[in-house]
């Protein structure tokens, strides 16, 4: 299926979404990004073989898919992120990764850098027996010792956003899943030298992994 136009995420139903406080201050939209828009980006998005986050400078997106990054980059969804949970994130540098695969060792519990103010995660996957195992569904928990101790548990599928401040009990983790698993998280970032070294670091990975293709 071929979509000319760019998507528009469905940022009604992210003003509408309520902000959970268990474990910890999140919110969840289902279909932020729609049926049909789904399934057109699901066939653009690129074929990433290994596992990691790369940049969009580190692959060849197909247009659909990079005007979705611009667009999720942009002022409406920083806007409405910023009014959901009364944050200031005007000047807040962004940082974009995508994945596409995940690996045995992914998914452990972790809280984000506290470079990372804001942590975005857009589920790009369609659904599956996988999922419905809950392998690889992403589990916020209630502590750092137990991926089966969580409060809520977001299955990667259907075009599902997931948005929380970060902070030092926001932990996160899913059970062991190897296998595709498409995701684009956003950061928006303090704006300071803990910041600015991140997104130096994947600048660099970026050029590591474009040498890498090349060789």
């Amino acid at each position: 299926m071929t979509v000319s136009a760019p998507i528009r995420p469905d940022y009604a139903a992210l003003e509408a979404a309520v902000v959970s406080d268990a474990p910890f201050a999140h919110v969840v939209v289902p279909h932020f990004i729609r049926a049909d828009d789904l399934r057109a980006l699901v066939a653009s998005m690129p074929d990433i073989d290994s596992g990691g986050s790369f940049p969009p400078s580190a692959l060849n997106l197909a247009p659909l898919v990079r005007n979705l990054v611009a667009e999720l980059e942009g002022p409406v969804l920083r806007e409405a992120i910023a009014r959901k949970f009364g944050l200031d994130l005007h000047d807040a540098p962004t940082m974009l990764t995508l994945r596409g695969r995940t690996r045995e060792k992914d998914g452990r519990i972790h809280c984000d850098s506290v470079a990372k103010r804001v942590t975005v995660l857009l589920y790009l996957n369609p659904a599956s027996e996988s999922w419905a195992r809950r392998e690889g569904c992403l589990r916020l928990l209630r502590g750092p010792d137990d991926v089966e101790d969580y409060a809520a548990e977001i299955p990667p599928v259907d075009g599902t956003l997931l948005v929380f401040p970060n902070g030092p009990t926001t932990w996160h983790g899913h059970r062991q899943y190897v296998g595709r698993r498409y995701t684009i998280q956003l950061n928006y970032m303090e704006n300071d030298a803990k910041a600015r070294s991140e997104m130096r670091r994947h600048r660099l990975s970026a050029l590591a992994k474009r040498l890498s293709r090349a060789a």
